[in-house]
């Protein structure tokens, strides 16, 4: 079975936009396989600082076996190493007709599993974005879930999204955003006629927001911009991103993008920056969508252990909502589906199915996804904080042994808006 239209569309736009980016299988097998594994940098392969030597030596004896990747004449065929932040260092590969996947495969053989890796590239909450695109909704319509301006559910609790930014003027018309900040995003660019248009996935970083100020109005916000093109990047590009989020000191950490990776492994980066940063950062918590793949696979960064992965449930909170995916590596799920919050004002054209369709906004949107999820989660972490004077993780030990008392079978734990104070009703 070929790959489906909305997968192949969401890649292709990646692909698009990103002339060094690769899918594993490859776009020219897509119509012979159900399923792309993950999407990578090509030519570019992962190590850490001190193993750096010893991979280039394997690449080095691979290169050198007969029949194994033609390689170019002089400078070209040198193995070139960029040194990233941390401990980490980007070994890029000469061109050859042997993709990185089939290289780090050898080099798992050759060195052991995962001292080399792709460098992979994020998206924000996978399939590999957005359970779906935006969907239009009444001029008048309700936010959903419905703000409570009323309480001081949040204050005092610092909270960092690393998502695609805030669009300008974001509280206008949306008081719940009041005080929220971030880096501003351009949410429009021009279409091929040349029409002013909202750019895919534009005001995602906003929209989480939004639900998260919903959850617990009176916490301190800001969005950082990690993805200024089709919601997706590398994580290494994603990295600075995360370093200035934990320079604000926060309290909650909530990334809402997440990837598939080489042999279900954990990310480079992210192993360097838990190691460097988070793991001594006591009383932190930090929350990622499970993904909308639906399927049992762990997601990265959601299937650290000390990540907070989180899943969606259908619109009447019932359900696993089917988009969302599942597994023992999912800690809690959350309303998901049909969610609705603010989004910028303008025309939409749809890149998947139905693709061209025009949609029209007027400052609020209907979307779905395991990212909006998430920030239901941060955003009752945030108000039992408030409201107990626990740090991030007392309150999410706390919130988590309620979720287990009221788990769905076949599903898992669960939470809803209004249970902050751990109480049944939403």
């Amino acid at each position: 079975m070929p790959v489906d239209e909305r997968m192949r569309a969401q890649h292709q736009l990646i692909l698009d936009n990103f002339g060094d980016a690769a899918t594993y299988p490859a776009a020219d097998q897509w119509d012979d396989i159900d399923d792309i594994d993950y999407l990578y940098r090509k030519h570019a392969i992962l190590a850490r600082r001190s193993d750096a030597a010893r991979v280039t030596a394997a690449l080095g004896d691979i290169f050198g076996d007969v029949g194994y990747g033609d390689l170019a004449e002089g400078d070209e065929r040198q193995i070139r190493h960029d040194d990233l932040p941390g401990g980490i260092v980007r070994v890029m590969v000469p061109s050859t007709p042997a993709v990185v996947p089939d290289l780090v495969a050898r080099l798992d053989e050759a060195l052991g599993r995962g001292v080399a890796r792709p460098e992979h590239k994020l998206y924000v909450c996978g399939y590999p974005c957005p359970a779906d695109e935006p969907g239009e909704v009444p001029q008048n319509a309700d936010p959903v879930p419905a703000p409570n301006l009323e309480g001081d559910d949040g204050a005092g609790v610092s909270v960092s999204i690393v998502d695609t930014g805030l669009m300008p003027n974001a509280a206008a018309g949306h008081p719940w955003l009041a005080g929220v900040r971030g880096a501003v995003e351009n949410p429009y660019i021009n279409d091929s006629d040349g029409d002013i248009v909202i750019a895919p996935y534009a005001g995602h970083g906003t929209f989480v927001a939004g639900i998260l100020r919903s959850i617990a109005p009176k916490a301190s916000v800001f969005v950082e911009r990690a993805f200024d093109i089709a919601g997706a990047d590398y994580e290494t590009r994603v990295a600075a991103s995360l370093e200035d989020a934990l320079d604000r000191n926060p309290d909650i950490l909530v990334f809402t993008f997440t990837t598939a990776t080489h042999g279900d492994q954990p990310l480079v980066t992210f192993d360097d920056l838990f190691e460097r940063r988070i793991r001594y950062l006591k009383g932190l918590v930090a929350l990622a969508p499970a993904g909308n793949e639906g399927q049992s696979r762990p997601m990265w960064p959601a299937a650290y252990p000390g990540v907070i992965a989180v899943g969606a449930l259908t619109a009447d909170g019932q359900h696993r909502a089917q988009f969302s995916n599942y597994g023992r590596w999912v800690d809690v799920y959350a309303p998901g589906e049909n969610l609705i919050n603010a989004f910028p004002d303008g025309t939409y054209v749809c890149n998947e199915p139905p693709v061209g369709q025009r949609r029209y906004f007027h400052g609020l949107a209907k979307w779905s996804g395991t990212s909006f999820s998430t920030p239901v989660v941060a955003g009752l972490i945030a108000a039992r904080m408030s409201r107990t004077g626990q740090n991030a993780q007392q309150a999410w030990d706390s919130l988590q042994r309620f979720a287990g008392r009221q788990s769905i079978p076949g599903v898992g734990p669960v939470l809803y808006p209004g249970q902050a104070d751990g109480e049944p009703g939403h």
